[in-house]
């Protein structure tokens, strides 16, 4: 079997919640979070490497590698209810962000209510992830997603945006309590928790023997040039959504995404960017329920097949809890930035699971973490952990 797994990793993350963030982010904060999206790209692709690691070398995924290596049942027990808890939970927000996201991209094209569109495609990803035959058209949704990201950049060019400004912002970062949701946005849109279960098992079908090195380095090569690129999409979103909207009286909605392409596409701009958006977001739909799948049948060391009952009743509950939450009546932006800001508050559950097992586990031998990928594992967590405290506490005082 070939290894597309960064492609498909990519394409993750690349759904309506990275382009709706990154538009807000860029609409309302300039360049001065890039910082924060910047950190987000070099840990994922050092969090995914660990992930990629993990399945190749020891043929199986996070979840079960976690659990299989505790000796103590209570404890393996614990740790199994907390992925379960932890993933069920993330994805069904995540999952109500891309339904929204994809809602909002075809109510722009045919107005039958978000709702009614919501209701739509979680059926047609519940199809889709049934039979099996879902593939072709996730390859079809993120070429689509990727050709927005050229488009974009066009967009970028012919609106001559101002690089000395981008540079000052850049160079001048903002850490406050009012940008710390976007912040957390921003980090749980890139550093996706489901990806690394999602990754560790894509992996764990490659082999169930230890591979040779050049085998990972692939892997991570492949890794860095689909995140890095996922990481460029984001910033040239966040560059249009600011050279629109940035300092401007018109504040950015769900109505007025498109705007921020009009510059090359005219009165097509708000079309094109639905197609675009329902693209990201169906495919990041199909994407989100099947990585929860993969987590909670490993933690319960059930099999990891799409055609087993309790593989599939997962992912039909998490379709459904999005489908759920997103049809709820909540504002469509708030709701995506809200799933956004949860991944992110779910990462430090996540990514300590991953530091443990990639330096405990017996199978790694040579393969476990060097100094640098646990230097930047501990960053990530410790960044979340005091950003989230620092806000709990303004939020008390």
């Amino acid at each position: 079997m070939k290894d597309k797994s960064g492609y498909i990793i990519a394409a993750a993350f690349i759904g309506p919640g990275t382009i709706t963030t990154a538009s807000l982010a860029g609409a309302n904060y300039g360049f001065h979070l890039v910082w924060a999206l910047l950190f987000s790209v070099i840990a994922t692709i050092v969090l995914q490497d660990m992930a990629a690691r993990l399945g190749l070398v020891t043929g199986q995924g996070l979840a079960d590698g976690i659990t299989k290596s505790i000796s103590s049942p209570l404890v393996r027990k614990l740790m199994a209810f907390l992925i379960v808890a932890a993933i069920g939970i993330g994805n069904a927000a995540y999952e109500s962000g891309n339904l929204t996201g994809a809602a909002i991209g075809l109510n722009a094209l045919v107005p039958l209510g978000l709702s009614y569109w919501v209701i739509i495609l979680g059926i047609l990803a519940t199809v889709l992830l049934y039979t099996g035959r879902y593939k072709l058209i996730e390859s079809t949704l993120v070429s689509l997603v990727f050709l927005m990201a050229v488009v974009f950049l066009i967009t970028l060019v012919f609106a001559r945006p101002d690089f000395s400004l981008m540079w000052h912002q850049f160079t001048s970062p903002i850490l406050s309590l009012a940008s710390l949701t976007m912040i957390f946005a921003l980090i749980g849109t890139t550093i996706v928790p489901y990806n690394l279960f999602l990754h560790a098992s894509l992996m764990a079908q490659l082999t169930r023997n230890k591979p040779p090195h050049h085998t990972i380095d692939d892997c991570r090569k492949q890794s860095v040039r689909a995140i890095g690129f996922g990481g460029v999409i984001t910033l040239v979103v966040m560059a249009t959504a600011m050279t629109t909207f940035f300092g401007s009286e018109t504040s950015l909605s769900a109505g007025n995404l498109g705007k921020q392409l009009e510059p090359v596409l005219g009165e097509y701009a708000q079309w094109f960017f639905a197609l675009g958006l329902f693209a990201a977001g169906l495919t990041s739909a199909i994407t989100a329920p099947l990585a929860a799948a993969y987590a909670v049948c490993g933690a319960l060391n059930r099999p990891a097949d799409l055609n087993d009952r309790l593989f599939r009743a997962i992912w039909m509950i998490v379709i459904t809890a999005g489908v759920l939450v997103a049809s709820a009546g909540f504002k469509p932006l708030a709701a995506i930035l809200f799933a956004q800001a949860a991944n992110g508050l779910l990462l430090p559950i996540v990514a300590v699971f991953l530091l443990i097992i990639m330096n405990t586990h017996p199978k790694l031998g040579t393969f476990r973490n060097q100094y640098s990928s646990n230097l930047v594992g501990g960053a990530v967590v410790m960044l979340i952990l005091v950003l989230a405290l620092y806000k709990l506490a303004h939020m008390v005082i």
